[in-house]
């Protein structure tokens, strides 16, 4: 578990976005969440990280959570009453908050929905699947479903890993330059704006950095940046 940050009296107060996670293997999560700006930002007090253990909600002495699929097939889906329970507890915790499922049939995730989820600044609640699927039903209590790519994962935990860094590195505070999220990457979600970008030595191997960057004309600098980006 990860260990509870405080906000220093001196610190500006601000409302602390509450990331819940519901997971039958909380374990796969504190190396990413206790690493570079994921730690950052709970370390400033803008986020904090809950794992609600579904195992906790499993039914009988055995605890189960899944079962086998009406019509047959192969594999075990998660079953609805462990799932609703944790949502259930979740929102009790955070009545606001967005209840996201990580799943194949979602919508695909774009940087659009970081900087929404982000500006919302409402808790998130994130189930992630196992086995062969879940219950349909479930999806009654999920506000978003989302898919990373096409492709399948053995589990939704590294999905949601993607969508708490994707969130988190947005909220005001995280990361240092004043527009370092301003400029990058995939601001219009299918229009890739990132431009190349050099550091020392100016000659690596016979590699050098374009003039123009060393030219200190800031104009014929931006001119090109807006070029590559293209």
């Amino acid at each position: 578990m990860l260990k509870s940050q405080y906000i220093s009296q001196i610190d500006v107060i601000i409302d602390i976005m509450k990331i819940q996670i519901i997971t039958l293997f909380p374990d796969m999560f504190p190396g990413v969440l206790q690493a570079s700006m994921l730690w950052k930002a709970q370390d400033k007090g803008i986020v904090s990280y809950e794992f609600i253990n579904l195992r906790d909600f499993g039914l009988g002495p055995r605890h189960q959570v899944d079962d086998t699929p009406y019509g047959g097939g192969d594999g075990m889906l998660l079953k609805p009453e462990p799932i609703i329970a944790a949502i259930e507890q979740a929102k009790a915790r955070d009545p606001e908050a967005t209840v996201i499922l990580p799943t194949p049939r979602g919508e695909t995730y774009k940087q659009s929905d970081a900087k929404h989820l982000a500006a919302d600044n409402r808790g998130l609640i994130i189930v992630c699947p196992r086995y062969e699927g879940y219950d349909e039903r479930i999806t009654k209590w999920v506000d978003s479903s989302y898919r990373i790519g096409n492709y399948v994962l053995t589990g939704g935990e590294l999905p949601a890993m993607v969508i708490i860094d994707s969130v988190v590195r947005l909220l005001p505070g995280v990361l240092g330059g004043e527009n370092s999220a301003a400029i990058e990457s995939f601001q219009d979600d299918d229009l890739n704006i990132e431009f190349p970008q050099y550091t020392r030595p100016e000659d690596f191997r016979g590699l050098k950095v374009p003039d123009v960057l060393l030219s200190g004309n800031h104009a014929e600098i931006a001119k090109w940046r807006q070029q590559k980006s293209r």
